[in-house]
């Protein structure tokens, strides 16, 4: 009879109460599908996409007016990650160490670690989707946000554009470095004096639930990232309002996705760059797209390299996660598990593969993700 697994489940959920604690914040808000279903690297995932509703003039008839069909757009998804993680033990060490009972406790670190790597390369690709799939941007690049003493405007200024844009305001989020989380510890003194902000959760915790209607989150990776190269870029020819591609000539360099770009003709709003280009050609920004008309022959500036912090609604940013593909029938493997994150609600596959005098585990786990939503997206420029 194969042997199994099943008794290193405590373990396993002991070690994922203990990943469970990392710094991430785009996996707790962002819209996640996550199921014990497996799925191939490059599968595509679909999800529709209901258009924009009609308005007609009530006239009294016979009859109601013949119309109301709509026709459901789509969207994808790709499994773009299919990735392990691999524990291993041979029967001396583990006869070595079983002797003072230390092979569960440090089994359970090393499946913790596992999991937190897998974890956090999710979290860097929510990221980089996130900010190379932004609407607008607030900010100066540069400058940390919420720097100033007792000045809440950046939140205040970031949650504007998402309502000018139409975003619903249930379930907004807003995910911070480490720097602008700093900033809001220690110079929001109105969220930490207990008479004002009404709870002691900042002061004796340091934790913030939420602020002017977003959900705050830390994130590890949110860094600099630095702008490209792109110089002496101008407008090929009129840009009307609500279009979102915009044809560049004359310049050189590259305009890099996540660029934050401004136009001679409209310096008041800071577009994000999500398609961009190595040489002229045509650069797509974020939805909902052009706020004003952009002439012909309108220079463009690349802003400064930046960090960018992320605004958005719950819906605006996808996460698919699945147990990796097998073959019909199995592979090698003695025993395969599928054990979900009570606290993401992310599931990995455990795997045992029994070999010459030693076993070994993975831990996988296949994903992809996607900023589908581009106009209740902006960036909060530090």
């Amino acid at each position: 009879m194969a042997n199994t697994i099943t008794t290193l489940i405590p373990t396993l959920y002991d070690a994922i109460d203990i990943v469970s604690r990392e710094l991430v914040g785009f996996i707790p808000a962002c819209f996640r599908n996550s199921s014990a279903e497996r799925a191939a690297l490059n599968e595509t995932i679909r999800y529709p996409i209901v258009p924009a509703a009609t308005t007609g003039d009530i006239t009294p008839g016979t009859t109601a007016p013949d119309d109301g069909d709509q026709t459901i757009g789509t969207g994808t998804l790709t499994i773009t990650k299919s990735k392990y993680s691999p524990v291993r033990w041979t029967g001396e060490e583990a006869k070595t160490l079983g002797n003072n009972g230390m092979v569960n406790p440090i089994l359970r670190d090393q499946f913790a670690q596992s999991m937190r790597a897998l974890v956090n390369l999710i979290e860097v690709d929510l990221w980089n989707a996130a900010y190379q799939g932004a609407s607008r941007a607030y900010g100066t690049a540069g400058t940390a946000p919420f720097g100033t003493a007792n000045d809440l405007t950046d939140g205040a200024q970031i949650r504007k554009i998402l309502e000018d844009n139409g975003c619903p305001t249930g379930d907004m989020h807003l995910v911070l470095g480490s720097a602008a989380m700093a900033n809001i510890r220690g110079k929001q003194t109105v969220l930490f004096k207990v008479n004002e902000s009404g709870t002691a959760e900042l002061l004796r915790a340091g934790t913030i639930g939420e602020l002017q209607g977003f959900q705050l989150h830390n994130s590890y990776p949110i860094a600099q990232v630095t702008k490209g190269t792109g110089s002496a870029y101008v407008t090929s020819g009129s840009t009307a309002v609500g279009v979102n591609t915009i044809a560049l000539v004359t310049g050189s360099g590259t305009v890099l996705a996540g660029d934050v770009v401004t136009f001679a003709a409209d310096a008041n709003n800071k577009y994000v760059v999500n398609v961009g280009v190595a040489a002229p050609g045509t650069i797509t920004i974020g939805a909902p797209g052009a706020r004003v008309t952009i002439g012909t022959a309108n220079a463009m500036t690349i802003g400064n390299s930046y960090t960018p912090n992320l605004a958005f609604g719950r819906h605006a940013l996808h996460l698919v996660t699945r147990a990796p593909a097998m073959p019909e029938g199995g592979d090698d493997a003695d025993d395969v598990m599928e054990i979900t994150d009570p606290m993401s609600n992310i599931t990995f596959q455990i795997a045992v593969y029994r070999q010459y005098r030693r076993v070994k585990y993975e831990v996988g786990i296949a994903w992809g993700v996607g900023a589908v939503k581009p106009e209740h997206i902006a960036t909060l420029m530090g």
